[in-house]
């Protein structure tokens, strides 16, 4: 039976695709928008929200180039797939993600401190506006997929989607301030156009440190807790010809799950027997868990001095018990 997790099945792979895609698009067309219209406007904080999806157009393709890394077949030197591909393009985002934002707080500060003098466009609403509807779907779009394909990129490239739609609140609040300014003859609001680049550059940093505290746990191997394991635990022990599970272990290996467990069967079978046994607790598994790739099985010989366990899984009653 071929590993199911070594690598992606090709309707994650396609569906993961598409999502990266889509923020390639999406970025690149809020980029440029904010782009232009910061500059024409006048407002630095827009041009600021521009850098951050200028700056996304770079992690989106990040993140494509980690998937499809993943999607590539084990080899001598990757026996366990290219999984932490994901998480590996997950940090690249990340650190982008911290460059950008102590950038666009640079340039904050030094617009504050060099004084401003006027107010941005009305229009440079309409195109914020515009930006966080668009981030905001994709957002849910991208968090949804990656939860459900357990994809540890997509969920980063989603939360940097969502760090944008509160930036891009920031920038609406500054701008919209800096236009009641000019309303009212207050001049002194005009800094909240800059002091909302600089909120934003703080969102941004923010987001990033967490996000790349999260994709460097996720790129190391760590063990999954007993209560995680128990499910796995009591499927291998009702497999039948199991008389007792030793040892579970399961450890986390990029997107997806490698279980070394140990079992005990009846010392008179054959090896033969003994390794059915085997195959059938990895099939069980394998079945069972869509998260698990893998299942090492140690088969080892039950103690004589104890009495024999008939556990007798429902689903195979027709099997015939190797149990002797």
């Amino acid at each position: 039976m071929v590993s199911r997790g070594v690598n992606m099945t090709k309707q994650r792979y396609e569906q993961a695709s598409l999502a990266a895609w889509l923020g390639i698009v999406g970025n690149l067309g809020l980029a440029v928008m904010k782009g232009i219209v910061g500059w024409f406007s006048g407002s630095k904080a827009l041009i600021a929200d521009a850098a951050n999806s200028a700056s996304d157009v770079a992690g989106s393709i990040a993140v494509l180039i980690g998937l499809r890394a993943s999607h590539k077949p084990p080899d001598e030197d990757h026996p366990y797939g290219h999984g932490k591909a994901e998480s590996i393009s997950a940090i690249i985002v990340s650190v982008l993600l911290l460059l950008v934002g102590l950038e666009v707080g640079i340039s904050s500060v030094k617009t504050i401190v060099a004084g401003v003098e006027t107010r941005p466009e009305w229009y440079a609403l309409v195109a914020v506006i515009i930006a966080i509807i668009v981030k905001e779907l994709l957002f849910q779009y991208n968090i949804h997929l990656g939860r459900r394909l357990s994809s540890q990129a997509l969920i980063a490239s989603a939360w940097d989607h969502r760090s944008d739609v509160l930036s891009s609140i920031a920038v609406l609040v500054g701008v919209l301030a800096a236009l009641m300014g000019d309303y009212w003859g207050q001049p002194w609001l005009y800094y909240a156009d800059p002091v909302a680049g600089l909120f934003v550059a703080l969102l941004v940093l923010r987001m990033g440190y967490r996000l790349v505290t999260e994709s460097i746990h996720s790129a190391i191997d760590h063990v999954l807790h007993k209560e995680d394991t128990e499910d796995m635990l009591e499927t291998a022990q009702r497999v039948k010809g199991v008389i007792v599970v030793n040892e579970l272990r399961a450890r986390e290996h990029g997107h997806y799950v490698i279980v070394d467990i140990k079992i005990c069967v009846n010392p008179k079978i054959t090896v033969m027997e003994g390794h059915e046994i085997g195959k059938t607790v990895k099939q069980q598994l394998l079945r069972r868990f869509s998260h698990v790739s893998d299942v090492m099985i140690h088969v080892n010989p039950y103690d004589p001095g104890y009495p024999y366990k008939n556990n007798v899984d429902s689903e195979q009653t027709e099997q015939p018990s190797l149990l002797h």
